[in-house]
């Protein structure tokens, strides 16, 4: 018996999400007397394989079919629910992402697993087995037991940092049964959105509301996110005039993100955008009104003109690298 730990990839490498859900596996694995065995569909270099061995996978299976490469999520399902009854998993640790919501829905029917998304610490087995996840946009939690054999567990990004070791995993090449029905659904296009840095991947993210005034100000709030190596986003009134587009919106309407830091420019704090960003682990308020709302759900605020702070903020820290 082992933990499973579905694992995303994307352009070829490893998603860091997935790198928290082996991680997090791993240690459930540890606290369950087994081992964790990473599953990866498509195809990806063995060198990144083997490395999942650094952040606790023993073992790696691969199905590197080449239909697997486009995120079905029927046929991720039916591998994945296969992988399950070769290794006889207890538990399936994937990332809440949109990919791993969907599959990790049809994987519970499938395998008649209980389902927990939105985990934010490792689940208690002192008595049962619960898991405590975040609920309302981060506004609380709720503890959920799990009660049935099979159980999956869907991470919230940023809550588990894996420690690394020099091991190594085992490749095992994987031939799951595919059924044509599997991809009956077929992805005829992908169009990402643009950026060095992509909002849902993003560590550290500087994000411009309207005391920025127009678009053509948004200089200040790009040079500062590239001396930070941060991605770019945006409040929804400024999306809604169209000064930024609509895949940098972040918010309760827009796209919810749980960055290591969320710096955010001229924006006053609405209840729908602070839902959006509320699960980051620290928040800078940049705002010359003193009395905005977003200083009350800031770790750090800073009192001033976005032109005077931002551009000596965005110099300090090109200092300081």
């Amino acid at each position: 018996m082992s933990i499973l730990a579905f694992v995303e990839i994307a352009e070829g490498a490893i998603k860091k999400t997935s790198q928290e859900a082996v991680g997090y596996a791993a240690e459930v694995a540890r606290m369950r007397n087994t081992t964790a065995t990473a599953v990866v569909l498509g195809e990806i270099a063995s060198a990144e394989l083997e490395n999942l061995g650094r952040i606790g996978a023993a073992k790696v299976l691969q199905a590197a079919d080449s239909r697997l490469n486009e995120g079905n999520i029927q046929a991720y399902a039916n591998v994945l629910a296969q992988a399950v009854e070769k290794e006889n998993a207890e538990v399936v640790v994937l990332a809440k992402s949109s990919l791993g919501d969907a599959v990790a829905a049809r994987l519970a029917a499938k395998i008649k697993a209980s389902l927990a998304s939105n985990a934010v610490e490792l689940p208690d087995t002192s008595n049962g087995f619960i898991v405590k996840r975040s609920i309302y946009t981060g506004k609380a939690f709720a503890y959920t037991e799990m009660n049935s054999d099979k159980k999956i567990i869907a991470i919230k990004k940023n809550v588990y940092t894996p420690a690394e070791t020099e091991n190594k995993a085992s490749v095992e090449a994987f031939s799951p049964t595919l059924q044509e029905a599997d991809f009956n659904v077929k992805i005829k296009e992908t169009v990402k959105a643009t950026g060095d840095i992509l909002l849902p991947e993003a560590d550290i993210v500087v994000s411009g509301g309207r005391g920025l005034k127009g678009p053509e100000n948004w200089g200040i709030i790009e040079e500062l996110a590239g001396a930070l190596g941060a991605a770019t986003a945006c409040s929804k009134p400024v999306s809604d005039l169209d000064w930024r587009p609509h895949h940098e919106h972040v918010g309760q309407t827009g796209i919810k993100i749980s960055p290591n830091l969320y710096i955010a420019v001229g924006i006053s704090g609405a209840i729908q955008h602070l839902a959006g960003v509320n699960s980051s682990r620290v928040i800078v308020a940049i705002n010359k009104d003193a009395d905005a709302p977003f200083f009350k759900a800031a770790d750090y605020g800073i009192v001033g003109d976005a032109f005077d702070v931002v551009p000596r903020l965005t110099k300090a820290v090109k200092e300081l690298k």
